[in-house]
């Protein structure tokens, strides 16, 4: 049988890798994953012609909200909580940073991690005095809403979809399975109710009832955080908006629950005007790496140097799954948020 030898391009291919390898003073970078070892730096975004004496810095808030690091074969990621506290930690050491606009794209997440950068953002206000200005791209729902109630102004984009004020806890149960293949779990405990929300048995009336009380104790929370944040809003008023429901932008501006409704840099050119900065200011960002043709929409603090779709394996940039816990989230929202 006649040998067939392989495409001149795959042979091409293999003597270019070997010629790169054998060649000791060429180091090509080849990074086929979001890279976030570096610290971040900071990149103008927008130049213009303003007075050199301010500036606007753009933090994006993006993605499922946590204060755990994603670890996964390939990449690491720092949680949200640890990247908006980096921001807000370099912008306090620069005076010249005189307006903060949020730029939140989020379906919420862990209640703790959205109530850490709520609180983050609201010592950073206080300790400075700058001007900070929330506006909601895709999506501003639960924990997205809570952190922008740490925003002196909030704003929607024409097609946001906000609100799901709530809160959610998260459990399986496993115990039908068990039963249909014999398996059963047999905890020694010291009370009752040590294994409570175990997904090996069904809960009990008195177990929910207690998860309840701790569901009703963390909606307190988010009733007072918006009340505080939404000057024209009473308790009574926000405990009826607060049903979990969603709302576009124009029903949520209906419901003062923001202040308006308009495009990112018309939003950014009031941050200016809030801040007594010419409208030529510079907008700032801080990211990892240059990225080319950058501008105020890109959310992005790392970059990669390929797509490098064959070898990842980031299911949850698709697919989040909760662990046992409290979320400030609107579930619906999470197919696709990274």
């Amino acid at each position: 049988m006649k040998k067939t030898n392989p495409p001149n391009a795959m042979i091409l291919a293999v003597v270019l890798l070997l010629a790169i390898s054998l060649v000791g003073c060429v180091k090509p970078k080849i990074n086929l994953f979001p890279d976030y070892s570096e610290p971040l730096r900071e990149y103008t975004l927008e130049s213009g012609e303003g007075d050199g004496e301010g500036k606007v810095l753009l933090l994006p808030i993006s993605g499922v909200i946590s204060a755990r690091s994603q670890r996964g074969f390939f990449a690491s990621r720092p949680s949200t909580a640890q990247e908006v506290k980096a921001a807000l930690d370099m912008a306090r050491k620069d005076k010249d940073i005189r307006a903060v606009v949020l730029q939140i794209d989020s379906p919420g997440g862990s209640a703790t991690a959205s109530d850490m950068i709520y609180n983050e953002i609201v010592r950073y206000r206080e300790a400075t005095g700058v001007k900070v200005v929330a506006t909601m791209m895709d999506m501003a729902a639960s924990g997205g809403y809570y952190v922008a109630m740490g925003a002196e102004k909030v704003y929607a984009h024409p097609t946001t979809v906000t609100g799901s004020i709530g809160v959610i806890f998260f459990t399986v149960s496993i115990d039908g399975l068990f039963k249909k293949i014999g398996v059963r779990a047999e905890p020694v405990k010291s009370g009752s109710h040590k294994d409570m929300g175990s997904p090996f048995r069904d809960m009990t009336d008195d177990e929910r009832a207690i998860f309840q009380g701790m569901i009703d104790d963390m909606y307190a929370r988010f009733v007072k955080v918006v009340d505080e944040g939404r000057k024209d809003l009473d308790e009574a008023q926000v405990r009826k908006l607060a049903d979990g429901r969603i709302y576009t932008a124009q029903q949520a501006l209906d419901a003062k629950l923001i202040d308006g409704i308009a495009y990112l840099p018309d939003v950014i050119a009031d941050a200016k005007q809030m801040a007594g900065l010419d409208q030529g200011a510079p907008v700032v960002v801080y990211r990892r790496n240059e990225f080319g043709n950058d501008n105020v929409y890109n959310t992005s603090t790392a970059s990669a140097d390929g797509d490098g779709r064959l070898l990842k394996l980031a299911v949850d940039d698709y697919l989040f799954t909760p662990s046992t816990g409290f979320y400030y989230i609107w579930e619906p929202g999470l197919g696709g948020m990274q």
